[in-house]
């Protein structure tokens, strides 16, 4: 009972701040709050400036060796395990996929920054 009466409690509670947050916001709206704000002066022009893939392509790149470098960390401690050999093929054929990605990154040129 006592988890029934909880669990309705936050949910009742999460609804009313979702609602809150929806609502109010768009109470007091007006003009100079919808414009965009460059350090109090008038936009010089748009804001939608065009964005190259080529920056959104090496920074997904970057994220992705990085959580296989942080994938590596722990494994001075896996190392005192008892199952020595299997935590040395796993780092292997982590690291053996990280230098696969590299060298696929390296031959499709999306390392180079000139277009």
């Amino acid at each position: 009972m006592n988890v029934m009466l909880t669990l309705m409690t936050n949910v009742t509670l999460a609804s009313l701040l979702v609602l809150i947050a929806f609502w109010l916001p768009q109470l007091n709206i007006y003009t100079d709050k919808t414009s965009p704000y460059e350090c109090g002066f008038d936009p010089m022009g748009s804001a939608r400036l065009p964005f190259s893939m080529k920056f959104f392509l090496v920074a997904i790149t970057f994220l992705l060796f990085d959580l296989e470098i942080a994938l590596l960390l722990p494994l001075p401690w896996a190392s005192q395990t008892n199952k020595l050999t299997t935590m040395l093929i796993m780092a292997l054929l982590l690291i053996s996929l990280l230098a696969a990605s590299l060298a696929y990154e390296w031959t499709e040129k999306g390392l180079e920054w000139t277009e």
